[in-house]
C-alpha cells in the first residue's frame, strides 16, 4: 500500500496540469511555428526517451553553445516563457543554421519531459539510433511547420 501512493504521485505528476487548449492562452506573442496537440506529445515523448539515453541539450545557455558548435537536432521552446528577451534570439539562430524548431505550450511539460522538478524553456533533442525512428517522425513533422514571417 505504502509503495502504491508515490506510483501515483508521479502519474499524476507526468500528465499536464492544464488541458492543451488551456495552455494556449498563455503564450508569448512569437510562439510560432506552435507544434499541434498530436505534435506536442509527440516531442514530449521523443525528448522523455531522449534523456534516458542522455542525448538532450537543456537550457539556453546550453543549447545556445550547442547551436553556435553546429550540432544538429531538433530545438523545443516553451510557448509561455517571460519575460521573451531570455530565448528570443534562439529561433534566429536555429533559421541561419537550418534547424528545426518549434514551440510547445508549456515550460512545466518541458520540464518533466526532460526529468526534471524545474521547468525548461528550451531543449535540443539530438538524434540517436534508440529512438531513430520517433525522432525521425518528430523531424519531419516540425520540418513541415510554416516559419513565422
Amino acid at each position: 500500500m505504502a509503495r502504491d501512493k508515490p506510483e501515483a504521485a508521479a502519474e499524476a505528476e507526468a500528465t499536464p496540469e492544464l488541458s492543451y487548449r488551456e495552455q494556449l492562452e498563455f503564450l508569448n506573442p512569437i510562439a510560432q511555428p506552435l507544434a499541434s496537440r498530436k505534435l506536442t506529445r509527440k516531442l514530449l515523448k521523443c525528448i522523455r526517451k531522449a534523456t534516458k539515453q542522455k542525448q538532450i541539450r537543456r537550457g539556453v545557455k546550453e543549447v545556445q553553445k550547442f547551436i553556435n558548435k553546429g550540432e544538429k537536432g531538433i530545438t523545443v521552446l516553451a510557448g509561455d516563457t517571460l519575460p521573451i528577451d531570455v530565448y528570443c534570439h534562439i529561433p534566429i539562430m536555429c533559421e541561419d543554421r537550418s534547424l528545426p524548431y518549434a514551440y510547445v505550450p508549456s515550460k512545466t511539460d518541458l520540464g518533466i519531459a526532460a526529468g526534471s522538478k524545474r521547468p525548461t524553456c528550451v531543449i535540443m533533442i539530438k538524434p540517436h539510433e534508440e529512438y531513430q525512428e520517433a525522432y525521425d517522425e518528430c523531424l519531419e513533422e516540425v520540418s513541415a511547420l510554416p516559419l513565422p514571417l
